[in-house]
């Protein structure tokens, strides 16, 4: 899955590469995490525009909020998903990002990996929205990355990955009012095994308040690893705390 993502591109930057219509202006951000505000870039009567949404895709047809946070769809289940299948057909977007984070099981704990392309240029993943009404009559608007099997960079990181798009498909994505799965499977692969690179970067950015460039500084994976053995409670310090 992916569960967090970074933004580091000038917004200026990011409306020439997507040329949306609006001239939004945001910061940039190193930690993005479920239920807070993302940009996509959606299609309306045949231009691009920039929408801000939520993190976690909401079903219009959701009587309350959904307790489970979806911030991934399938891309082998996405058509079959009452959730997903709606907007799979009718509201597909670009999420903008310059990485995404993903972890790897380590005897000593989770260690992070920082994801980018290798010269941290901008890409699109493939995303789906949705509006919902709320039941006190506003509206939310949401959305979900689309994910796929892992290439083989990432395979021993983790088994699954963001769909992403390269420049010539955005279109593609974008554009037909119905799709069928036919037309859209192919864009659903993973990516080209040399489009990305992984380097591990320091546990600080499991916590999802934790912002700032130092996040995407690479690590010594080992002492990384170390590191997080060493916050673990001991046996002894378990009792204790029983005791208290």
């Amino acid at each position: 899955m992916c569960g967090r993502f970074n933004i580091t591109t000038s917004p200026e930057e990011l409306r020439r590469l997507f040329n949306y219509v609006e001239q939004p202006n945001f910061p940039a951000r190193y930690n993005i995490a479920p239920t807070q505000p993302v940009p996509i870039v959606h299609l309306i009567s045949g231009k691009r525009h920039f929408r801000l949404v939520r993190w976690g895709f909401v079903p219009s047809w959701s009587k309350e909020m959904p307790k489970t946070v979806l911030i991934n769809a399938r891309a082998e289940t996405i058509e079959e998903k009452p959730s997903f299948r709606g907007a799979f057909r009718h509201r597909r977007c670009l999420i903008p990002a310059n990485g995404f984070y993903e972890w790897q099981a380590r005897a000593g704990g989770k260690q992070p990996f920082h994801i980018h392309r290798p010269d941290n240029a901008p890409f699109a993943m493939a995303g789906i929205w949705e509006d919902w009404l709320t039941p006190d009559g506003s509206e939310l608007d949401s959305c979900a990355i689309v994910t796929t099997v892992a290439n083989d960079t990432l395979k021993p990181i983790h088994h699954r990955m963001p769909v992403i798009l390269p420049q010539s498909e955005w279109d593609k994505w974008l554009g037909a009012e119905e799709a069928r799965p036919r037309d859209m499977e192919p864009l659903m692969r993973p990516a080209s095994n040399e489009l990305l690179v992984a380097e591990p970067v320091s546990s600080r950015v499991n916590k999802a308040g934790e912002e700032g460039a130092s996040l995407l500084d690479p690590v010594n994976p080992d002492a990384e690893s170390r590191k997080l053995a060493s916050k673990q409670p001991k046996k002894n310090d378990k009792k204790q705390l029983n005791l208290l």
